[in-house]
């Protein structure tokens, strides 16, 4: 099975090449910024705001599978219409869609959301991803839209930012609940998921609903720092307009996969 990683410069696209190079598969990936060196890939540069040059590195490519990754919270243009680009041409070649979508299209409230919830965005992020699964759903039914949580593992941005919270070189809110997912059971479960006739959103995320400031203290734990020193606040005493408590009901995934989505308590233990 081929498949083509759009965004492949990324965190998780880089993670879900390498785990497709070690299922034996042929793959391909894209970068825009951050080139890519990964062993068994075959990269390509790609601007995914450029409509036509989507379709025709699809269909230079030719894969099975197209796995879509890329985003940037300040760009619409990359997140909902790159959504849209690149649903557009895997479906006019037959390839099967795996798209990254976010638990930030919802508004938040304190029970959990399931995984065909409608979107409620307060953010501009959140629209945007928002109006990337609407455009993704339109083109092709059949694709499966996979709704995560905060990414961590190794070399992270969560993880440094928690750093930086302990080091109080930035704050980290107290009433801003995620579900964070290791970046290694996320591509092994997108590459399960591209295998499989699932299609619609699809919750996948770690069992563990903890606040940026639990995993700040959590962080610290796990690498003997000292917790006194972290820096916290409240979205609400901020006036940030942002989604605060977001927990996805991940359970449906968790029967679906073989992969076991573990949770941030046992992926950060001493």
């Amino acid at each position: 099975m081929k498949v083509l990683v759009v965004g492949a410069g990324g965190f998780l696209g880089g993670e879900v090449c390498r785990r497709a190079v070690a299922a034996g598969w042929p793959v391909a990936g894209t970068w825009h910024v951050n080139p890519v060196e990964i062993p068994g890939v075959v990269a390509h540069r790609l601007d995914v705001t450029d409509r036509a040059a989507v379709r025709d590195l699809v269909e230079r490519v030719r894969p099975d599978v197209v796995v879509g990754t890329p985003y940037r919270v300040d760009d619409w243009r990359v997140t909902a219409d790159g959504a849209a680009h690149v649903a557009a041409a895997a479906a006019g070649f037959g390839a099967r869609l795996v798209h990254l979508s976010s638990d930030a299209l919802h508004g938040g409230r304190p029970t959990p959301y399931l995984d065909d919830e409608p979107p409620t965005p307060v953010s501009f992020y959140g629209a945007a991803k928002a109006a990337a699964e609407t455009a993704v759903r339109a083109v092709d039914p059949g694709a499966v839209l996979v709704r995560t949580s905060l990414i961590v593992g190794e070399g992270c941005k969560q993880i440094q930012l928690c750093r930086d919270a302990l080091a109080g070189r930035a704050t980290l809110f107290t009433d801003e609940f995620r579900c964070p997912v290791d970046v290694t059971d996320l591509a092994d479960a997108v590459v399960e998921l591209a295998a499989s006739s699932c299609a619609g959103p699809l919750n996948v995320a770690g069992p563990d609903a903890v606040s940026r400031a639990e995993l700040g203290r959590l962080v610290a734990r796990r690498f003997g720092l000292d917790p006194a020193g972290l820096k916290t606040a409240t979205v609400a005493a901020t006036g940030l307009v942002r989604p605060a408590d977001v927990r996805l009901d991940s359970s449906r995934a968790a029967g679906l996969l073989r992969t076991r989505l573990r949770g941030v308590t046992e992926l950060l233990a001493p």
